[in-house]
């Protein structure tokens, strides 16, 4: 049915309207099926500031839109790619174009040409690039060298006197694949821990395992969950545990911070000392009772330990060359520092949720914040200097994971978005949509709809900035990297917008430029020498995964959804899996190997009351799916005596994909001690302990670090990568004595 005052068969104005901001007022969950969706177009339009209230104000605000259209010679944006496919027909950035919905590619491209291609000729061009060179020419000429990678400023000049600037980025087409096909381990850090971790893994912990699986099983890389910083422990209750809703994703979270690794720690002295190795030793008992006394892992009570002795430990004055290397990350990160260091000063004062705060202080750039963190300049300080301390340690990881002989070394985690009472939704707010949540549209699995609750960012000052807090956070995250790994990567392209008060079934698309967007990570990951794996399971709009192969960036590919989806819905054969991602058997939100073979994931689903199905139809379904899996490694003569043994079976998928073409093999570290349960249960909260549970074996006994590289049953498993000749690091076996896991 057409909204009110539209002619049937037409556009609406609203519908119209949303189309130049990049907003859909439909989506469609399957070919056949087309779902309306104009009342949160309007509350996502609010959000971006554009009146759709009334029509009244939709014909103002169309009015207005292309009112200021005509004048504007520029987007706030544009791109040019260097080194790929040639270009054809003209076409500006999705920022000029509004959205999809007004016929030009959604994905960007190599049909693009020059975004200066459209101004008359004789229009004065000057560019001003980031490192310091202007270039100047005339349309319709070229520049009068290749421009160098970079984000610059752009100013054209038309015949009649009229001007604009804009942003340019300026990037590579393609990135490169990985230097060898090479295989690595999946892990969630918190749950990795050692002998010597303060209850939790830690980034020590982290730096023994790459050194270890380089150099012992051959790995290539080690990813891990996203380090970014959490959110404080509120007054009333626990901290968030998800590692995919932090505080900040611009700095690592100091709760990883090995504490003896500092090098302050050593010059500890009387008191000091003796109170820090008290908290050792409260660590220490923190730390058996989760391995001994099946307690989880309690974040909040690791972190008031270290908090207590980074305290003592920032009293240690730094040496000289210490101070220069402070200094130097001080004046490298400058205010995305000194807000990120001001948010958690203030929170220590006024609680974790930056609306709750004395209205004066909700706004970080006003006169009472600027006195606020003068105040408390020596907490601005230590979290500052947690910051440093923590990059430092990560850093050190990276460089063991190379010096082991891996390709590429630490995979960080880039998470979707960030907690919207955190650091970053304070100190960015402006590039944040008000009262408006990221999440996932009803589909097969989720007939309700998901709201992870992140607050999205607005398309429209991204590009008004040059994507300046996009490129900040890459540059961040890819210090200390040699891959990173993109939570929901079609967020490149749309996100499900969610408007506050509704259910996520209520929710509608709202289009980012993926040109600029893809175009900003080339770039940063091409400077950081890092490869880029997206996560694209899901739904996922036609095209997309085109682009972004296209691009160089890698796909991931989950086993057990690998299915000859168009054809016979049978297991999709090794030899026509794509080459270009990242296979794996599990993910964190996916059961272990060892339950999706024993069906324990329908079980304990069925426990917490999460079947849409009777128990007896779903177990028999997973079993089912199980069984063809099995047939065809079998066929394929990787399950030697056709299955029936767990162990064995859990290898033959591993050969499987082994098999198959993909450039990257990840191996899910519990998977190779056996471990049943899923480290996150998606649609549970509190009735299941989503990232708390250490890795464990079969049997369900945690397992330290220590026991876990000894262990007879990994060293087994990692046999099958031996076999092929994965990877180039030499080979142990499990040591005399070492505990059966």
């Amino acid at each position: 049915m057409a909204p009110p005052g539209a002619a049937a068969g037409e556009p609406s104005g609203l519908a119209r309207l949303a189309a130049c901001h990049g907003v859909a007022t439909s989506y469609s969950p399957s070919p056949d099926r087309t779902v309306p969706a104009a009342d949160a177009a309007v509350a996502a339009l609010a959000a971006l500031d554009v009146d759709a209230s009334t029509p009244e104000a939709i014909r103002d605000a169309l009015t207005a839109y292309e009112t200021g259209r005509r004048a504007r010679l520029l987007p706030p944006t544009l791109v040019v790619w260097q080194g790929g496919p040639e270009r054809g027909a003209s076409e500006r950035g999705a920022s000029e174009r509004g959205g999809p919905e007004q016929g030009a590619s959604e994905h960007g491209g190599p049909e693009q040409a020059e975004p200066w291609a459209g101004l008359p000729g004789g229009t004065r061009m000057a560019v001003r690039t980031e490192q310091g060179e202007r270039l100047e020419w005339e349309t319709p000429g070229e520049p009068p060298r290749p421009l160098p990678h970079g984000v610059h400023r752009m100013r054209a000049t038309v015949p009649d006197g009229r001007s604009a600037g804009a942003h340019l980025i300026v990037a590579p087409y393609r990135l490169p694949p990985p230097p060898e096909r090479t295989h690595g381990l999946l892990v969630q850090l918190y749950s990795l821990l050692s002998a010597r971790s303060w209850g939790m893994g830690d980034l020590g912990d982290l730096t023994e395992l790459v050194a270890w699986s380089g150099r012992a099983v051959g790995a290539g890389f080690v990813q891990v969950n996203p380090l970014h910083a959490a959110v404080p422990k509120p007054s009333g209750g626990p901290s968030d545990p998800s590692p995919y809703r932090p505080s900040s994703r611009r700095f690592p979270d100091p709760v990883h911070l090995r504490i003896e690794e500092i090098p302050e720690y050593a010059y500890l002295r009387g008191e000091a000392r003796d109170r820090v190795d008290a908290l050792s030793r409260h660590a220490a008992r923190l730390r058996e009772s989760v391995l001994h006394e099946g307690e989880l892992i309690d974040r909040d009570a690791v972190w008031a330990l270290k908090l207590e002795a980074l305290e003592l430990i920032a009293r240690v004055p730094l040496g000289p060359g210490r101070r220069a290397a402070y200094n130097e990350f001080i004046a490298e990160h400058g205010e995305a520092l000194e807000d990120h260091a001001t948010w958690y000063a203030l929170a220590e004062l006024h609680g974790p949720d930056w609306h709750a705060w004395p209205a004066p202080l909700r706004d970080p750039v006003s006169s009472p914040t600027a006195r606020a963190r003068r105040d408390a300049m020596d907490r601005v300080d230590f979290h500052s200097r947690l910051a440093w301390l923590t990059d430092a340690q990560l850093a050190t990881a990276q460089r063991a994971a190379r010096d082991a002989g891996m390709a590429i070394g630490l995979v960080h985690d880039l998470a979707v978005g960030v907690h919207p009472g955190g650091a970053d939704a304070w100190a960015q707010e402006r590039h944040f949509a008000a009262r408006m949540s990221v999440g996932a549209p009803p589909d097969a699995f989720n007939a309700r709809g998901q709201d992870w609750g992140l607050p999205p960012w607005r398309p429209d000052r991204l590009a008004e900035s040059g994507y300046a807090p996009y490129r900040a956070l890459l540059r961040g995250l890819l210090r200390h990297a040699g891959a990173l790994r993109v939570d929901h990567v079609m967020g490149l392209f749309r996100l499900w917008w969610v408007p506050e008060g509704r259910a996520p079934t209520d929710g509608t698309y709202v289009h980012y430029d993926a040109e600029a967007m893809l175009a900003i990570l080339s770039l940063e990951a091409h400077r950081a020498g890092a490869l880029v794996i997206g996560e694209d399971l899901g739904t996922v709009a036609p095209g997309v995964r085109e682009t972004l192969r296209g691009h160089g960036v890698l796909g991931t590919s989950v086993l057990w959804f690998e299915r000859d989806w168009e054809g016979t819905g049978r297991p999709l054969p090794p030899e026509r899996w794509r080459a270009d991602c990242l296979a794996t058997a599990t993910t964190h939100d996916l059961p272990s190997t060892a339950a999706r073979i024993t069906g324990e994931h329908v079980q304990l689903r069925d426990r917490l009351g999460l079947l849409t199905r009777p128990a007896e139809v779903e177990g028999a379904a997973a079993a089912a799916d199980v069984r063809e899996w099995l047939g065809l490694l079998a066929r394929l003569g990787m399950l030697p005596g056709g299955g029936g043994h767990e162990e064995d079976e859990i290898r033959a998928v591993h050969r499987f994909l082994l098999a198959t073409p993909a450039r990257m093999v990840g191996i899910w570290l519990p998977d190779a001690v056996g471990d049943r349960r899923p480290q996150n249960l998606p649609g549970t909260l509190d009735e299941y302990p989503n990232w708390r549970l250490p890795i464990a074996d079969a049997e369900g006994r945690p397992v330290t670090l220590e026991e876990l590289t000894a262990a007879p049953r990994l060293h087994a498993f990692m046999d099958v990568f031996r076999a092929r000749g994965q990877g180039r690091g030499r080979t142990r076996t499990a040591p005399p004595g070492a505990r059966p896991v």
